[in-house]
């Protein structure tokens, strides 16, 4: 019973490939939670706005949809392998340029607005081709397994990372913190450089605008893609309030760094909870309808978080929105994967990872936003509120996507046929 209902181990166990881009993966997607703490942090003291800490994130936002559909159209036409390494070397200049604007002691606006959106535009980049590469290196039985352990990484990083920011920012100070960041894209290319080549299809379409078109009209009319990138954008946009955690922490919870840091992580340890417990998650017969209501909790717990004037009892909320969601992760990961074939999968990859960075990007602006012309308490609870309405409209006019079965296999080969 324990085996079924905790997450398979097979793909870490028999796989060295997958350990190699899992492990530097991990290291990599922990640095950045500092950087992801450590730029709004920075920007509320600056400006005591979060009307601001919402600006900075639109202002990643566009370079993050450019980067992620670049990197898309460019991951179905070279190595993908490569591509990471580059996009990793490059993002450790960029972790660079942040520690070095927080050491000068000038603390420019216009550098962390700049900086930032260029961090952005390189982890669009090089996502879909670390998503695309998960298919590659196991067997189809196993992909719920590895987007579980995706979900754990991800998870532990989103733990770890705002407890080491608070810790860091509180100590050592902002630079130190962009400093580790930097160093964490360095051992995630060493990881790299032991992977095997990750080729691109044969006969792919070149990379190009033509290319990105392309992807655009492979979804036309098919729900089931659709529904996994609306309904995430769904739940970011109205029922993702971490904008106005650096605000909650000091003004409602009346604490500091340490505090901030708590909120950030409360997410995560509900979501690792259920990422390790994920193995039940393969036997769900209808996956579309298991993600719908996984939406709909996660907005449900967010808008009672909005109610909620005690730390702890915010924190518990928090880490049941975390574990609503990462089922829903895992299932939208799964059903994406397994439903297009090889030749689009960085392009649809890429299309996702635009809406998995840059939802919750939208999703700082209105909540900056709403919290600026109402209150922070009335921002949160709206936009939970708002998360679970759309989750119920969306299954509505996404019929498709709401009877989605577990094993649409032949539907695959017929699409992967056609298309081809």
């Amino acid at each position: 019973m324990a085996n079924r209902f905790m997450v398979d181990l097979t793909p870490i166990r028999e796989n060295r490939q997958f350990r190699l881009l899992f492990f530097g993966s991990s290291i990599s997607t922990l640095g950045a939670q500092l950087t992801v703490v450590a730029i709004p942090y920075q920007m509320y003291r600056l400006t005591h706005s979060s009307l601001q800490v919402g600006l900075i994130s639109l202002a990643q936002l566009i370079p993050l949809l450019a980067g992620s559909l670049i990197g898309g159209a460019v991951g179905d036409v070279i190595d993908r392998r490569w591509l990471l390494i580059w996009a990793s070397l490059c993002s450790a200049f960029a972790a660079g340029a942040l520690a070095w604007n927080a050491l000068s002691g000038s603390y420019s606006l216009l550098i962390l607005y700049l900086v930032s959106a260029l961090a952005a535009g390189l982890t669009g980049f090089a996502n879909p081709a670390r998503s695309a590469a998960i298919p590659m290196l196991v067997k189809p039985k196993d992909l719920v397994a590895a987007f579980s352990f995706n979900q754990v990484s991800f998870q532990i990083a989103i733990i770890l990372g705002p407890t080491i920011a608070g810790i860091l920012i509180g100590t050592a100070g902002l630079a130190w913190t962009y400093a580790l960041d930097g160093s964490s894209f360095v051992f995630f290319i060493v990881m790299l450089l032991f992977l095997d080549p990750l080729p691109p299809t044969p006969g792919a379409t070149k990379a190009g605008l033509g290319s990105i078109a392309e992807g655009f009209r492979y979804l036309r009319g098919r729900q089931i893609i659709q529904g996994v990138y609306l309904l995430d954008l769904n739940a970011m946009i109205f029922g993702m309030p971490r904008a106005l955690f650096p605000a909650m922490a000091l003004e409602i919870f009346h604490g500091g760094t340490g505090t901030l840091g708590l909120l950030y992580s409360a997410v995560g340890v509900g979501g690792l909870l259920g990422a390790l417990t994920t193995g039940w998650v393969a036997n769900i017969t209808h996956r579309g309808r298991a993600v719908v209501i996984a939406v709909m909790a996660w907005g449900v717990a967010i808008a009672l978080f909005g109610f909620s004037t005690s730390l702890w009892i915010a924190l518990v909320l928090l880490a049941l929105a975390g574990w609503a969601d990462v089922i829903s992760a895992v299932l939208r990961n799964t059903i994406l994967q397994t439903s297009i074939p090889d030749s689009f999968r960085s392009r649809l990859s890429s299309f996702q990872m635009a809406v998995v960075t840059g939802g919750p990007r939208l999703g700082d602006l209105e909540a900056g936003g709403v919290a600026a012309v109402t209150s922070t308490e009335f921002s949160v609870v709206s936009g939970g509120l708002a998360c679970f309405i759309g989750a119920a409209v969306l299954a509505k006019i996404l019929p498709e996507f709401w009877r989605t079965a577990t094993n649409p296999g032949p539907q695959i080969t017929k699409e992967a046929t056609d298309e081809g």
